[in-house]
């Protein structure tokens, strides 16, 4: 009955310039658009969409509750991690291994927490 998530949405101050960000900074296409939100693809099929935002952001960490971060798999983690390099994006330290994955952290425009992830064994 219930097959998997089907798409996650993050909610922005500037939905249109955060799809952006995620087409031009990881290769995302923006599949879908309505009334200020707009679905970005990822090339495996997964979606993100982006709402307007009401209110101010509440500050949190690593480990408050909540979603911490979105997870961005590559298949080769150092040409990917070059690249968001060279297009100015700001790492939160530096590339580490953990059981066999590349791992390392970054914010997108509006400072969600992602990481790239290049995973040694697949999860399933």
């Amino acid at each position: 009955m219930f097959i998997g998530i089907e798409h996650f949405a993050i909610a922005s101050p500037n939905p249109k310039r955060l799809a952006e960000w995620y087409v031009s900074q990881l290769e995302f296409e923006t599949t879908f658009e309505y009334a200020g939100n707009y679905f970005v693809e990822a090339k495996n099929g997964s979606l993100i969409e982006i709402i307007p935002s009401e209110g101010e952001r509440p500050r949190s960490a690593i480990r408050t509750p909540g979603m911490r971060h979105i997870a961005i798999a590559v298949d080769d983690f150092d040409a990917a991690y070059a690249q968001l390099r060279e297009q100015g994006v700001k790492f939160e330290g530096e590339p580490y291994t953990n059981d066999g994955n590349r791992l390392v952290f970054f914010e997108d425009a509006d400072g969600n927490l992602l990481h790239l992830i290049k995973r040694a064994k697949p999860l399933k």
